[in-house]
């Protein structure tokens, strides 16, 4: 056997013993249907709206940053808001007011940086030690 068969054989019995792995590996959907309650589907719901919300705000900035185009503001804002609809969905799920949440980030954002951003701090993370 030459050296591409090898490759390709190889290449072959990864990509099967990647796929035995992930099937072994992920949670059954209908155990995750059964652990779920109403606050759980209700946070996953939130969860993944969030994401697709964030994926389309992004897509507006990269158009702008990226592409040149002019920036919808309008769109940039439609988009933001349904962001805070689903933070909201999320908090309110948990009893979390939004005035809490700034308040963390304010506090581990100053004990991470002080007044200032530094790589250096970044890279540190003083607030995980």
């Amino acid at each position: 056997m030459d050296k591409l068969e090898q490759e390709h054989l190889l290449k072959n019995k990864l990509e099967q013993d990647h796929a035995v792995m992930v099937h072994n590996l992920a949670k059954d959907g209908d155990d995750i249907i059964k652990s779920l309650t109403p606050q759980s589907a209700h946070l996953w719901h939130m969860a993944s709206a969030l994401c697709g919300e964030a994926g389309e705000l992004f897509d507006a900035i990269k158009k702008f940053a990226i592409y040149e185009e002019d920036l919808d503001m309008g769109n940039v804002i439609e988009e933001l808001g349904d962001v805070e609809f689903y933070l909201e969905g999320i908090r309110s799920s948990l009893g979390v007011t939004r005035l809490e949440t700034l308040a963390h980030n304010v506090i581990k954002l100053d004990r991470r940086y002080g007044k200032e951003y530094s790589n250096q701090a970044a890279q540190e993370r003083v607030d995980k030690v």
